[in-house]
């Protein structure tokens, strides 16, 4: 079997959530009757500090039904130019929200609060209106990097003295929150809407959770609808999510402490690798002599599998189905990659 590093969305259900999921006790969820949708949505808008909360598909309709919900056709949005809402969500934002898109420039992820303050728009009838910033913690693309509450609490104020939403892609924030060992609510109280992953690596099989206020949340659920996004008996699927939440964020720092393993492994193998804070490394193929995809495919015929993030950049995700000795595997075919 490989060594699938690949993402931690390759997460698999523990023995529990699937028991869980056999025993849900279920009803309609679009009539709001079902009675584990309910508790999955209390217990999520517990934990992260909002109102109220509303079970979705993946975390890509999570951040769309949030854009909808804050947005009117024509917006601007301002965001991070390599988050996930920009780079890997099929541009619905324009698709569906009919939003216009203002990225800016970042240090690993984090916006500078003076530069989303020039970008944020007066009153002007020749300009799109300025409604929402997106931010997204951890950031997929700086490689797992991990924005402080304090850094957030800096952009959240120019936000709201101007009068703009903000939201948070939070797909791996109780990565954030464990590799800070903070509470979850440190970040997301300087949102006004978060969405959070149930099934990467918290390994649930499917879906995330948007939270908000009690009125934003109950104007979303149309929109959920609207995206088709009524899952009637979904019970099914938001019980293992119960546990993912419950159960499955303390170990996460075991995910963070076989990604810095893997990271200092390759540094001495002399490659190039970004900082390491969570569960991503982000690793240079200059040093093997090929590009990405070479060097992925000659991993893949070795059984260690990556994905190409950039023509000579390779992510590494860890998870809980990777142990000590996968990783100490994976140096091994690397570096019998670069004797060969």
């Amino acid at each position: 079997m490989a060594i699938d590093l690949r993402s931690d969305t390759v997460t698999k259900p523990t023995e529990e959530m699937k028991r869980a999921m056999v025993e849900a006790e279920v009803g309609d969820d679009v009539y709001g009757e079902d009675p584990t949708v309910n508790r999955l949505e209390k217990l999520a808008a517990e934990i992260l500090g909002k109102e109220d909360a509303l079970f979705v598909t993946s975390g890509t309709q999570g951040n769309q039904v949030a854009v909808l919900t804050h947005c009117v056709n024509g917006d601007e949005v301002i965001l991070e130019e390599d988050s996930h809402i920009f780079n890997y969500e099929g541009g619905a934002v324009a698709a569906l929200a009919g939003v216009q898109t203002r990225t800016l420039a970042s240090d690993r992820g984090t916006m500078a609060p003076d530069a989303v303050a020039r970008a944020i728009r007066g009153v002007n009838i020749h300009n799109a209106r300025t409604r929402l910033i997106c931010m997204e913690n951890t950031h997929n693309r700086a490689g797992g990097a991990v924005i402080s509450p304090e850094q957030m609490e800096a952009v959240y104020k120019v936000a709201t003295s101007k009068g703009v939403g903000v939201h948070l892609d939070g797909a791996r924030l109780f990565n954030a929150a464990v590799a800070l060992k903070r509470e979850i609510t440190d970040f997301t109280r300087y949102a006004c809407t978060v969405q959070v992953c149930l099934s990467k690596g918290l390994s649930a099989p499917i879906g995330s959770v948007l939270a908000g206020s009690r009125e934003f949340i109950q104007e979303a659920r149309w929109w959920r609808k609207k995206l088709g996004g009524g899952m009637r008996q979904a019970g099914y699927m938001a019980a293992p999510g119960i546990l993912a939440l419950t159960q499955m964020v303390d170990r996460l720092e075991e995910d963070h402490q076989l990604a810095a393993l893997l990271a200092e492994g390759l540094r001495q193998l002399s490659f190039e690798v970004k900082p390491v804070e969570t569960n991503i490394v982000l690793v240079h193929t200059e040093r093997a002599g090929m590009n990405a995809l070479d060097f992925l495919s000659r991993l893949a015929e070795k059984g260690v599998l990556a994905v190409d993030f950039d023509e000579n950049v390779v992510r590494f995700t860890t998870h809980r189905h990777i142990s000590e000795q996968d990783i100490r595997t994976a140096l091994q075919a690397i570096e019998a990659i670069l004797h060969a």
